[in-house]
């Protein structure tokens, strides 16, 4: 599953500023997922720490963007 969408703004003739043309935006994996499963994989204690939860399907990792 694509964590990451993309869309394409509306670009006017008239407008003054350079456009666009393609923005991103996170969708997380809880948004597709309404209920929790039962005997879903867990991440070791250590690990749920370090990723921000215990269950690696609802894992999301955060990658900045260049600017």
């Amino acid at each position: 599953m694509e964590q990451v969408k993309v869309w394409y703004p509306f670009v006017g003739p008239f407008d003054p500023c350079p456009p666009i043309l393609e923005k991103t935006f996170s969708t997380p994996p809880q948004l597709y997922i309404p209920f929790q499963p039962m005997n879903l994989p867990q991440f070791s204690p250590h690990e749920a720490l370090r990723h921000g939860t215990l269950w690696p399907a609802l894992y999301s990792p955060y990658e900045p963007k260049n600017t």
